[in-house]
């Protein structure tokens, strides 16, 4: 995963020098910067916790995301000057980061609730055996969620900068924009409670899988279904 994690981050800086701009320009492009940042996440957490197992669902998701970018056409930008600043770069750097980490909290969370389920029932196998404590699951979750949500709140003040210098406005009620304001709401809302109420554990568990499943559709869906400034960065 580190080697292919290092080739992968020269791709994209021999990408970005060869064009001239950051690249993001096309959905082939926008799902390869998202496998790299859920690479990059799932290597800091395992290293800080140990947690090797979390490549039993970070490494699928990863390959998953890469066979989509490549199936993806790569059409040209439609207005290169969008992708020439380093707001945009800050933003999308930020934003991708703290979406990988969160898709990462939902994974924890369902990695939770089989641990759950599988010492309730007391059958725990070849495969349940070698998860961590509901405890350590818990922790780097909850760990996770913190880190994704600071990194989308720097991406949401970044971005607000960036469409100030090239739409000339801070906020124009874009269906990104609202669903982006949507989601930071929701983890402002879980991590609240987790700090004032305590969820912890299952509670937290789920949460932290609807979150993923809010983001998701923040990240992607939105530029599907809805129109918008984005769509130039999921062009196909």
């Amino acid at each position: 995963m580190l080697t292919a994690f290092l080739l992968h981050s020269v791709s994209l800086v021999v990408c970005g020098v060869r064009t001239g701009i950051f690249p993001v320009n096309n959905l082939h492009e926008t799902l390869s910067v998202t496998a790299w940042a859920l690479a990059a996440v799932f290597l800091v957490f395992s290293w800080r916790f140990k947690l090797k197992i979390l490549g039993i669902y970070a490494a699928p998701l990863i390959t998953l995301t890469m066979i989509a970018a490549h199936q993806m056409p790569q059409p040209a930008a439609h207005d290169p000057q969008l992708f020439k600043s380093w707001w945009l770069a800050a933003h999308i750097i930020t934003a991708f980061l703290g979406n990988a980490a969160l898709a990462l909290a939902g994974g924890l969370g369902l990695l939770y609730l089989l641990q759950e389920n599988a010492i309730k029932k007391k059958t725990r196998g070849f495969f349940f055996s070698r998860l961590p404590s509901l405890d350590l699951l818990d922790v780097v979750g909850y760990a996770c969620i913190v880190t994704g949500f600071s990194m989308i709140t720097v991406g949401l003040i970044t971005g607000v900068i960036y469409a100030k210098t090239v739409w000339g406005h801070f906020w124009s009620w874009d269906p990104k924009e609202v669903w982006a304001a949507i989601t930071w709401l929701f983890y402002a809302a879980l991590l609240h409670e987790r700090l004032t109420v305590g969820w912890r554990g299952r509670r937290a568990a789920l949460m932290a899988i609807v979150g993923f499943g809010v983001m998701l559709f923040t990240f992607l869906g939105v530029n599907f279904l809805l129109k918008g400034h984005h769509g130039v960065f999921t062009a196909m």
